[in-house]
């Protein structure tokens, strides 16, 4: 992946050790986490069930924000500056698809932690992943998780290009209204229809973040051989029927939050081959 190219991103905070304290919760749930320490992910369910996978990736956990808005980032290593630049190419992506329909985009934040972070969300250590937080339109990311999702079968730059870009696809959806549509409908249903709800959430993320790659590969030759691989390797990875399988445990649709691997693998193949963000009508 050629990711050296692309633009970077004046949006990235640096809020490593900044730590976090107790408090209210507050800002709503965390969305898309549970893509980095999957072993962790994987050991929860054997110990507890769908429900402690819920608890750990959605779910609980007290914290107030903390206020620290982090610091621009400053240091230049490898992992950073990729996370800038692919941070960059996504605002550029989508500004102009947000403008060719006549709407303006805002980009989010995305703030670099380490080991735990306090967010609009709540307090969140680096075991739920990257995740996005609606209450400050922010995305977080544990570096580390890059190691962690290649050791889980979904190795490569552009393995990690397609999460962050999942995350940034829950920003677009805030922006289009979708996370507050899907949270007022989970309210309303049952369990079994809350977690349908939240899978096509899940999908739709990861059909955004192959139109993404998409429209960053025809303005900048972005991908390689073998990117592509890379990028359907993660999302077979992190399926919600193979973590259930490495679990030991039998494959349960109705307790899939996330999308099976095959769904994963099939959405994002669809928004990289159309571009089209109207493609990635998971809901329906």
């Amino acid at each position: 992946m050629r990711w050296k190219d692309l633009r970077r991103s004046s949006n990235v905070r640096d809020v490593r050790g900044a730590g976090g304290g107790g408090g209210m919760r507050m800002g709503g749930p965390r969305i898309g986490g549970g893509l980095g320490v999957l072993v962790i992910v994987v050991l929860a369910f054997v110990l507890g069930g769908p429900e402690a996978v819920l608890q750990l990736l959605g779910g609980g956990g007290a914290g107030a924000p903390s206020g620290d808005q982090g610091r621009p980032l400053t240091t230049n290593d490898a992992e950073s500056d990729f996370v800038a630049r692919v941070l960059g190419s996504t605002e550029d992506v989508w500004s102009s698809l947000f403008a060719q329909s006549g709407q303006q985009y805002r980009a989010p934040e995305l703030a670099l932690f380490a080991g735990a972070v306090q967010s609009a969300c709540g307090f969140a250590s680096a075991a739920s992943g990257p995740f996005y937080c609606p209450g400050d339109q922010r995305v977080y990311l544990d570096t580390a998780f890059f190691d962690d999702l290649a050791r889980m079968g979904g190795p490569g730059d552009f393995a990690a290009a397609y999460v962050i870009g999942h995350e940034v696809g829950h920003h677009v959806q805030t922006l289009l209204g979708t996370s507050a549509e899907v949270r007022a409908a989970q309210q309303r249903g049952s369990e079994v229809e809350a977690n349908r709800i939240q899978v096509a959430m899940e999908l739709q993320a990861d059909c955004f973040a192959g139109v993404w790659a998409y429209h960053a590969n025809q303005s900048t030759p972005l991908l390689e051989p073998g990117d592509v691989e890379e990028g359907l390797g993660a999302a077979q990875a992190i399926g919600d029927d193979r973590l259930q399988r490495n679990a030991g445990r039998s494959v349960t649709p109705d307790s899939f939050t996330h999308g099976s691997s095959a769904e994963r693998q099939q959405w994002l193949s669809t928004g990289l081959r159309t571009g089209d963000p109207s493609a990635c009508d998971t809901f329906n």
